[in-house]
């Protein structure tokens, strides 16, 4: 993810802000504690007095003696550790409460794990870049927990597969949730297609609220946002767009919605190709989303482009009347 100086500074502030934050709660927790259990701090006492001790018996040369010594020093802070856990459990609280809190537990709040940026750093590096919170917000109400069979008809049949749309839609969430499980393991990528309204923006919501729970770092774009930032990297060369065009390549999931809205020409096939093409090529996930059928989407994009869609994409064609007009309508 690239980032100029001053979003890294940023980024940077919000973790220690993040390292304040919880070392203060594990403040507040320990003298919550303590306070109830006077024995608490005699045994934290007792603990730091023998482990000068141990050390002090590892510089010795008393040999064989030594050994002894330190068994029995071993044995006395072991069983110190089990009275200071017995101790807090007695008082109703978790066996972790004072250990030290961590908002990712796989970077320890630095955003690094030795010098690879953790994923949440990544993440967060998008938030700030794309503003995601937006999304966000959506992705809160519009996922798989709240995904609804009910607006697809039983009774609507697709003469192409004999399925009915209820049972293309649980096809289609089935397709998608063994897409999410394989997602580290298997390369792979989406194409979702279909009228208006019959649920591919939320089955593509579905799939990068899966991922991004799971640590993966998710771009969405509307196909105009995506050519707009390839044209200003292009025509402009804005910096901010050719960071932007870079991530674009590089992020574990990209999502491109309403592939077609856009005008379409020879700069926009070329670099929709591109696009597809580089990222196949680093093996990063793509997830698109059109209203076209498969004739339509061939008429506007070059054939190259269709291969590589046919031949590389799990196509998932949902269908059925118009969700949103549903909504509205109760």
């Amino acid at each position: 993810m690239s980032l100029n100086n001053s979003q890294y500074d940023t980024l940077i502030r919000q973790y220690n802000a993040r390292q304040f934050h919880n070392q203060h709660l594990l403040d507040e927790r320990i003298q919550e504690v303590y306070g109830k259990c006077p024995r608490l701090t005699e045994i934290d006492n007792e603990i730091s007095s023998i482990s000068v001790a141990s050390a002090k018996q590892l510089l010795s040369d008393d040999g064989a003696e030594d050994s002894s010594v330190l068994s029995s020093l071993k044995e006395q802070l072991a069983a110190l550790r089990r009275e200071k856990r017995n101790l807090i459990a007695s008082l109703g609280y978790p066996a972790d409460y004072l250990e030290p809190v961590y908002t990712c537990k796989d970077c320890k709040d630095t955003g690094y794990i030795g010098n690879e940026r953790c994923h949440c750093f990544v993440q967060a590096a998008i938030d700030l870049v794309y503003t995601q919170s937006n999304v966000k917000d959506i992705l809160a109400k519009e996922n798989f927990s709240n995904f609804s069979y009910a607006y697809y008809s039983k009774e609507q049949i697709n003469p192409t597969t004999g399925l009915s749309a209820y049972d293309t839609a649980k096809k289609a969430v089935a397709d998608c949730k063994s897409f999410i499980e394989h997602f580290d393991t298997s390369f792979e990528n989406l194409f979702f297609y279909g009228a208006t309204g019959v649920g591919k923006t939320f089955l593509s919501n579905c799939v990068a609220k899966e991922l991004l729970d799971k640590g993966h770092s998710v771009i969405y774009f509307t196909a105009f946002q995506l050519f707009d930032i390839f044209e200003k990297d292009t025509f402009q060369k804005d910096a901010a767009a050719s960071a932007a065009g870079q991530n674009i390549f590089d992020c574990d999931l990209l999502i491109i919605d309403d592939l077609g809205t856009e005008l379409a020409n020879s700069f926009t096939a070329s670099r929709l190709f591109l696009c597809l093409n580089e990222r196949m090529l680093r093996q990063k996930s793509t997830l698109i989303s059109t209203n076209l059928s498969i004739d339509q989407l061939a008429d506007v994009y070059s054939e190259r482009i269709c291969s590589r869609i046919f031949s590389s994409y799990t196509m998932i064609k949902l269908f059925g009347d118009d969700i949103r007009l549903k909504k509205k309508l109760h």
